[in-house]
């Protein structure tokens, strides 16, 4: 049975750790509310890059809210491809010239590639720019150089990737020795292209 003064001791301990653990958390408290906001800006602006390289001749950007296709939703899941914000380009004028979209696969080698991707009203894909990426260093990083610019100004439903060099408007190399990464990319692209369609189409109920 432990004596008094035993007692004290662990109390006096427990208090000790007790402070130590309310000081830790009081001060993470004060680091995430300092810099909450200048992350925000930074997302904020990194977003707003990537829709000025997907579609540069656009003037500003407005964010749309709407509700895809249940059967387009789970199709596109079924490939490891998620849609999240849409974006309506816009010229000086206020007219819409197409869609951005942001379009992510949970399929890449290293974790998930986000990407947004620039469509047109006649269905051309712009550009597409990876704004996250995880995936190994001279490999599947190399996306941005190799993949990317095989998606610039292209006119078709979807894209296929091959090994043996792209041939059709269609076709996207594939990186060597980077199948997944590649997979990857193309399936968000796809999902990004699928999307403008139905947008294109009406079928995206406003929220």
């Amino acid at each position: 049975m432990k004596n008094k003064s035993d007692i004290s001791v662990m109390l006096k301990e427990a208090g000790i750790l007790f402070s130590i653990t309310l000081v830790v958390g009081l001060l993470l408290g004060v680091v995430y509310e300092l810099t909450k906001e200048p992350i925000r800006i930074q997302q904020e602006k990194a977003v707003e890059e990537a829709c000025r390289t997907v579609f540069g001749e656009a003037e500003a950007f407005e964010e749309i809210s709407c509700e895809l296709p249940e059967e387009l939703v789970e199709e596109l899941a079924a490939q490891g491809v998620r849609i999240g914000s849409i974006y309506e380009a816009r010229n000086g004028g206020g007219a819409v010239l197409g869609h951005v979209i942001q379009s992510t696969s949970t399929q890449g080698y290293g974790g998930d590639i986000v990407l947004y991707v620039g469509v047109k009203n006649d269905g051309t894909l712009n550009d597409i720019s990876i704004l996250e990426i995880s995936e190994t260093a001279g490999l599947g990083m190399e996306a941005p150089s190799v993949l990317v610019p095989q998606f610039h100004d292209k006119k078709v439903d979807s894209f296929v990737y091959t090994k043996t060099g792209a041939t059709a408007e269609n076709e996207i190399d594939v990186i060597t020795s980077a199948t997944i990464t590649t997979r990857a990319v193309t399936n968000a692209v796809n999902g990004a292209l699928k999307t403008s369609a139905v947008l294109r189409e009406g079928g995206g109920a406003n929220e």
